[in-house]
This record gives structure tokens, C-alpha cells and sequence, in this order.
């Protein structure tokens, strides 16, 4: 009995002694496995730090001062002075350019999504697939400037637009000349502009549906339409939050067009932040205030974008 306890007693003693050399030179690999790793993400980090950390501080600077550009040593800071007077009495930044700014990216998101949802079920019912997403995905290629000039001869009083119009014996439309119109009609140029990625993606999402399902509503009995409300559209859900979101994003942030079609006018009928901005840099020389509206719209875009997500989830968790 006790010669055969005391090897176990033995045993005992040197197992936790043993255990900690091993725990130690694991510890030791995994440290130069984490050395090695930020090594290779540092001209990365590197990137991020010099092309947008310091960028961001610099516009946080700024929209904190006022500063006229080219010499650092005349930044003047002035506190909170440029975000209140973004919406101080007689500004015109929250009315009507930040207004103009979300109707133009949501009347954007809303044509370039149906529009989206119906050419994708569409194409993906025909032949020659990759001929119709190749010609719907074309103005994405094509320059803005190029995009805006033909569609700013287009609706001009003898363009195409309105010879459309007086063929069908109805009277011609000041598209861009008019205030109310002239948002609008820039609104439908740029959901034409870009709606050949949301194509994209919405043909990859119809893909992406096993057919068992459209199969079984078939044996159901299930019409055309309710197969499209109550299998296509949920289980594009994915597709459609990525397409709403980035859509949402890109007009908040969009101006070339404006810049080349209205240049913000008539008025400030087609004035956007992003346009407003460029103005107060380039155009007045006020870096300050043109900061202060960039973190504005920055706010804006987070909070769309968070809402966004917040419905599409709770829609996901209702179905």
C-alpha cells in the first residue's frame, strides 16, 4: 500500500510543475504570432492613420475655428459658433439644403430600389442574362458629367423630354428652370445613375432563393403575385437593406450631379449639404463652417443608417 502510493504522490507533485513551462511557451507563441500579425497590418494601420484618423481630427479642428485656408497659423478658434450658426435665424443650411439633402436621397433610394426589384425579377425570367445586367449596369461606367450634360439637354423646352411630352398633347415642362420641378427631375437621374449595382445585387439575392420553395407555392396554387410578396420580396430582405442603405448613403453625400445639371439652382431648390460644403470652402473661403457641416451630415447619415438597420431587423424578427 504505501509503495503504491507514494509514485502517485510523486505524480501529483510534478504534473502542475511540468504544466507550466508548456503554458508559458504557449503563451510566448502566441505573443510573436500577435507581433507578426499587427507587422502585417501596419502599413494598413498606417494608411487608416494618415488618410483618415488625422483628416477627421484635422475637420474636428476646424469645424471648431475659423480658418480661411492655406496658412495653419490663422486657425481661430471660435467654440461652437459654426454649428450654431448653421441653425441659427436667417440660415438656410436646415432650410432648405439639409431638407432638399434627405428628399433627394430618399426620393433617390425609393425609385433605384423598385426600380431594382422589378428589373432584376424580370431579367432573371428572360435569356441572355448578363446582356441585360451588362446594359443596365453601363451608366454606372459613364461619368457624371457625361450622365448630367445629356440629361440636361434632354430636359431642355426643345429636348427629348418634352417632345415626349407634346407628342402625347401635353404641354412642355420647365424640368430644371422651375423650382418645383427642378429636384425631381434630378432625382430621377440619379436613381437612373445608379441603379444598375442595386440590379446587381438584387439578381444575386433572386439567385440566391432555392427554387423548393417557388416549386412548393406552385403545388399550393399560389399566384404570381402572392409568390413575389410572400417568398421573393422577404427572403430579398438582405438585398434590399444593402441596396437601401448604401443607395441612402451615396445620396446624402451626392453633389457632382447637381454641380453639372443645376449648379444648386434655381435658387437653393437643388442646394444640397454636400454642395453647400463645397461651396463654403472653395467658393467663401470658410473652412470652419463647411466642417461644422460635414460632422452635421455625418450625424445624419449614422442615424438613417442606424434606423435602417433597427427596421429591417424587426421586420426579420415580426417574420
Amino acid at each position: 500500500m504505501v509503495n503504491t502510493l507514494v509514485p502517485e504522490t510523486t505524480e501529483r507533485d510534478h504534473g502542475p510543475r511540468s504544466a507550466g513551462p508548456a503554458i508559458e511557451g504557449h503563451s510566448r507563441t502566441r505573443r510573436r504570432q500577435a507581433v507578426v500579425a499587427y507587422l502585417f497590418l501596419a502599413p494598413t494601420l498606417l494608411f487608416f492613420a494618415v488618410f483618415l484618423i488625422l483628416p477627421l481630427g484635422f475637420a474636428l479642428l476646424l469645424s471648431m475655428s475659423r480658418w480661411a485656408g492655406f496658412d495653419l497659423g490663422d486657425i481661430d478658434p471660435v467654440g461652437m459658433d459654426n454649428f450654431t450658426g448653421l441653425f441659427a435665424d436667417g440660415s438656410t443650411f436646415l432650410a432648405p439644403i439639409l431638407t432638399n439633402t434627405l428628399l433627394f436621397a430618399l426620393g433617390t433610394v425609393a425609385l433605384a430600389l423598385a426600380g431594382s426589384v422589378l428589373v432584376a425579377t424580370c431579367i432573371d425570367k428572360l435569356r441572355f442574362q448578363g446582356l441585360w445586367r451588362t446594359l443596365y449596369f453601363l451608366p454606372i461606367v459613364t461619368t457624371v458629367v457625361a450622365v448630367g450634360n445629356v440629361w440636361k439637354y434632354m430636359y431642355e423646352p426643345g429636348g427629348l423630354a418634352n417632345g415626349v411630352l407634346n407628342a402625347l398633347g401635353l404641354g412642355s415642362v420647365a424640368f430644371l428652370q422651375d423650382p418645383d420641378t427642378a429636384l425631381p427631375s434630378v432625382v430621377v437621374v440619379q436613381a437612373w445613375a445608379s441603379i444598375g449595382t442595386a440590379i446587381l445585387v438584387m439578381t444575386a439575392g433572386l439567385k440566391s432563393i432555392p427554387e423548393s420553395y417557388y416549386e412548393a407555392a406552385a403545388l399550393d396554387g399560389a399566384g404570381p403575385v402572392t409568390v413575389f410578396w410572400k417568398i421573393t420580396l422577404p427572403l430579398l430582405r438582405p438585398s434590399l437593406l444593402f441596396v437601401c442603405i448604401t443607395q441612402f448613403i451615396t445620396g446624402l453625400q451626392s453633389f457632382a450631379l447637381i454641380i453639372v445639371m443645376t449648379k444648386g439652382g434655381p435658387g437653393d431648390a437643388t442646394n444640397v449639404a454636400a454642395l453647400e460644403m463645397y461651396r463654403q470652402a472653395f467658393s467663401h473661403g470658410d473652412w470652419g463652417t463647411a466642417s461644422a457641416a460635414a460632422f452635421v451630415l455625418f450625424v445624419v447619415v449614422l442615424m438613417v443608417t442606424l434606423m435602417q438597420l433597427w427596421i429591417f431587423r424587426r421586420k426579420g424578427e415580426d417574420a
